[in-house]
């Protein structure tokens, strides 16, 4: 049978990590913690003593690392999801964020945190994770932000064909219809019409919106 969910001001912790050493001092600066948030704080080193662990009680987050015996951490990930669904997983691991944080997020974790941060930074990420929500640094967070900007505009460059393109690239450098077309030996009314299919596809609305989008995408070199 499932095991009941325990409802409390305290929260149940369960720390996933090959190495004792850490283990003890991590469940050490818990206990330590002045608002003596953690009811049970308990350990394992692999996977199956993890499981063993989650059958027998209910577990308000798991701090795991990446680096385990057999299996990755980020592997083990969807299986502890569906083994205890309600549980939040804050992952602590040596590597950098922007080696692992976006790949754990995407498997089911709740947040990264690299094993060189600060205590205060633990308990904030733990109170936020267990409180619903996402954590991740201030530095991850601005990168993401710049991905997605990135991939965005690769996404809209490739609905563009060549010809497309080579007219957005124009319009920034000369901002004419007649220009472009004299440019490319075509006629004006051709001309209109790309325009009209490039503001299509990038969902813009006039000319300058183009010339903004191939300034801020680097086509107007």
């Amino acid at each position: 049978e499932p095991v009941a969910e325990v409802k409390a001001d305290f929260w149940n912790i369960l720390i996933i990590d090959d190495h004792p050493i850490f283990r003890k001092g991590l469940i050490h600066l818990l206990r330590d913690d002045g608002a003596c948030r953690f009811d049970v704080i308990d350990e394992a080193g692999d996977k199956k003593t993890a499981l063993e662990k989650l059958n027998s009680v209910h577990f308000d987050i798991i701090l795991m690392d990446i680096s385990m015996p057999g299996r990755n951490g980020i592997d083990l990930l969807p299986e502890i999801r569906r083994f205890s669904p309600k549980t939040r997983i804050l992952m602590l691991s040596i590597y950098p964020e922007e080696q692992y944080a976006v790949q754990s997020i995407r498997s089911g974790a709740s947040g990264y945190l690299s094993k060189s941060c600060r205590p205060e930074e633990l308990f904030a990420a733990i109170s936020k994770v267990t409180a619903g929500g996402l954590y991740i640094s201030e530095n991850m967070a601005e990168q993401m932000t710049k991905d997605l900007i990135v991939n965005r505009r690769k996404r809209q460059d490739e609905l563009l064909s060549a010809r497309e393109k080579e007219v957005v690239t124009l319009l920034a450098v000369c901002g004419s219809i007649k220009c472009i077309a004299a440019r490319l030996s075509l006629s004006p009314k051709t001309i209109s019409t790309y325009r009209e299919r490039i503001l299509s596809k990038l969902a813009l609305r006039t000319t300058a919106d183009i010339i903004r989008y191939a300034i801020n995408a680097g086509l107007n070199a």
